[in-house]
């Protein structure tokens, strides 16, 4: 169930008058979005991740140039927006993204208008729209298993090394034998996860791997991430330069595009892993070549609709990482129902309450408890004389 607020839609017919960010990607974007403006982005199937994030940032709405349902699957994206009171403007046409950063953009019903000149002609969505797209899309769903399914196993004969090798291991500063490992992907319902591990975190304070922008989900728990492993697309310059370890995701063939920025930063020890996969396999199969006792995930994708929502047309990374790693690896829900407190604040309240009326019980049967409380009741009375004297 989604944790969205469901909001009254605006007005279509008043215009929205905002700062526009623009950006390809749209969890880039969110890391600059700010209350109030409009973002502009070219999403196809618009995801739940992207769609929380984009919420998050608070935007007077959201333009995409692309169609936020294609029909492939039932995307939540475009719901979640609209419960949110957030206006969709969909398919807007690619000449969208050409609109200036930092512009005034005024949008009248489905219009886009800079200044005087019509930019874009969009379809606004409305929540029946996205429920009949949605109905529509579940109708193809059985077509994406069977496709799903096929690139699956083809990628499976193509990278059974990964099962049979695993990937090679670079020396790393943090020691991991014998602990365990926190693997945080900035997925779903990651925020809850998180907190509901905070005893657990408390207990055995396990290595935190940031997988890309889960190392913002740890510094915003209050958390310091271990190791930051990724293509560093989507993680910010604080996480970088926290003092993490930084892991490298790279192609098979060493090119690592995300290795610019953290130099760029000053972070000369970067360490690259060129391998296969996605970088949550990346950071699973570290921490279990490492010596990790127990992997812990948070946020994680598991199911069909979850790799559908990252546009991965197979599983099979992930298929052979959850064989290699087998046994050691569990989910942060399971963990937390193993931590889960069975006592609630009141019970300790009472609990602490009659521990000191035990305590006084105590006392008063011994001679210097009944002085004591002697001291008191004279105190107490002095206090009272004190109070009535001021009415």
């Amino acid at each position: 169930m989604s944790s969205t607020r469901r909001m009254r839609p605006a007005d279509p017919t008043v215009p929205l008058v905002g700062t526009v960010r623009v950006d390809e990607r749209t969890k880039r974007l969110t890391t600059r979005l700010q209350t109030g403006e409009i973002a502009v982005i070219d999403h196809g199937d618009l995801d739940q991740v992207s769609a929380h994030a984009l919420v998050a940032c608070s935007p007077a709405a959201v333009v995409n140039a692309a169609a936020s349902t294609t029909g492939a699957y039932p995307n939540m994206g475009p719901r979640i927006l609209l419960d949110a009171g957030i206006p969709l403007l969909d398919r807007a046409g690619p000449e969208v993204m050409d609109v200036a950063e930092g512009s005034t953009v005024t949008i009248k019903e489905g219009e886009v208008w800079v200044g005087g000149a019509l930019v874009a002609s969009a379809d606004r969505l409305t929540p029946e729209q996205v429920t009949d797209q949605m109905e529509r899309a579940r109708a193809n769903l059985s077509d994406q298993i069977e496709a799903f399914s096929h690139n699956t196993m083809e990628y499976v004969r193509a990278e059974r090394e990964l099962l049979l090798d695993g990937i090679g291991v670079p020396e790393l500063r943090t020691d991991f034998a014998g602990r365990y490992a926190l693997v945080v992907v900035r997925g779903y319902h990651y925020k809850q996860d998180l907190q509901a591990l905070r005893p657990f975190l408390r207990d055995a304070r396990p290595v935190l791997i940031g997988v890309d922008g889960g190392a913002d989900a740890l510094l915003e728990m209050g958390l310091a991430p271990d190791v930051i492993v990724g293509d560093m697309d989507s993680v910010s310059d604080r996480a970088l330069t926290s003092g993490a370890e930084i892991v490298v995701h790279a192609y098979r063939d060493g090119r690592a595009p995300g290795l610019e920025r953290v130099e760029q930063l000053g972070v000369t020890d970067a360490v690259i892993l060129p391998a296969t996969g996605t970088s949550e396999d990346i950071a699973m199969l570290l921490a279990d070549e490492l010596g990790a006792e127990l992997i812990v995930a948070v946020g994680t994708h598991a199911t069909l609709v979850e790799f559908l929502d990252k546009g991965r047309q197979g599983m099979a990374s992930t298929f052979l990482t959850r064989l290699r790693v087998g046994s050691k690896l569990v989910d942060a829900k399971g963990v937390s129902l193993l931590y889960r407190s069975g006592i609630s604040t009141m019970s300790l309240v009472w609990l602490v309450l009659a521990g000191l009326f035990a305590l006084g019980v105590a006392l008063a049967t011994t001679p210097a408890g009944r002085a004591f409380f002697g001291v008191v009741a004279v105190r107490w009375d002095d206090i009272w004389a004190w109070i009535e004297g001021l009415f």
